[in-house]
């Protein structure tokens, strides 16, 4: 039961945090302040205050997009383990069902953006569904590595399994993987150089044109789910980059903080010195992901043979 709670409290409380540290390593780039590292949560405080703001021409869709957004990443996060190797609602085939929660959370934020009648948001819809394509088989083949080991699809086995001894050079595919999942962290979350997600430039938004109609606690909804979805991906790395402890344990807390921290540094810092790509090249950066991935499963797959 301890471990449900750290296990809840953690994908709860924590994912606001990571947008700070984000925010604070880019400002540091930038040479100010910036907002304080706890802005995400005042944020989202003040939305939750407010009153919602509807459309006569959206429906019922417009409405549940964001809470189906949400309740579909809280769910991917309690399916995938944080600070050990077990989850609150792990099961043999957790794995597929992770990533079909992604893409449910996807689908309803595009769904409601379409409700909306708006050709812009349309237009944002569309990008949306255009990236994902390539970004998934770059997320698949790269589970499909890390589930080789066990030879099973679940998070619970494959990270039990992880032969931590071949990590690195010793056997590259899971640094392949690590990179690919990377890849994908960033487009998944519309981050830079997929998409900017601190620009209101018509032309290159993509998740923000699509909320852009969303006010108060749907928005509230939005923001934190953006921000939880980065954490789960996050954590999801973290396992596949560091030897996380196979029972809940103060170890297993303290290696899932300081991997979510330095990824969120790393966004920062990627976000701070690279620029963002042509919508034309995002699907190249995508299938580089999956290239990537499917030399690193080709790697896996003849080691485990051998």
């Amino acid at each position: 039961m301890l471990e449900i709670v750290i296990h809840i409290a953690l994908l709860i409380l924590f994912p606001p945090l990571v947008l700070g540290v984000i925010n604070k390593t880019k400002s540091w780039f930038a040479g100010r302040n910036g907002p304080p590292l706890l802005q995400a949560y005042f944020d989202i405080a003040k939305l939750l205050r407010k009153g919602a703001v509807y459309s006569r021409t959206t429906s019922w869709v417009f409405r549940a997009g964001p809470i189906v957004s949400l309740g579909s990443i809280l769910c991917a996060g309690l399916i995938l383990p944080l600070a050990s190797n077990v989850a609150p609602l792990g099961f043999t085939g957790d794995v597929i069902l992770f990533a079909y929660l992604l893409g449910l959370s996807r689908f309803f934020t595009m769904a409601a953006a379409l409700d909306t009648g708006s050709a812009f948001e349309g237009m944002g819809a569309s990008r949306e569904a255009a990236f994902a394509v390539p970004a998934e088989p770059a997320l698949f083949l790269s589970l499909a590595i890390v589930c080789i080991p066990a030879k099973a699809a679940s998070f619970q086995a494959a990270w039990s399994a992880l032969p931590w001894a071949l990590w690195g050079g010793a056997h590259p595919a899971y640094l392949a993987a690590a990179i690919a999942l990377f890849a994908v962290m960033l487009a998944e979350n519309s981050r830079i150089p997929v998409d900017d997600p601190n620009t209101h430039l018509e032309l290159t938004m993509i998740h923000e044109v699509m909320v852009l109609d969303h006010s108060g606690p749907d928005f509230a909804f939005i923001l934190y789910g953006s921000a939880v979805k980065l954490f789960v991906i996050a954590a999801l790395l973290v396992h596949v980059l560091l030897p996380i402890p196979e029972h809940l344990g103060w170890t297993g807390v303290a290696l899932l903080c300081l991997g979510e921290a330095a990824l969120a540094i790393l966004i920062g810092v990627v976000e701070s010195t690279v620029a963002r790509l042509r919508l034309t090249r995002v699907p190249q950066f995508l299938i580089g992901a999956s290239v990537l991935a499917g030399i690193g499963l080709a790697i896996a797959l003849y080691r485990g043979t051998a």
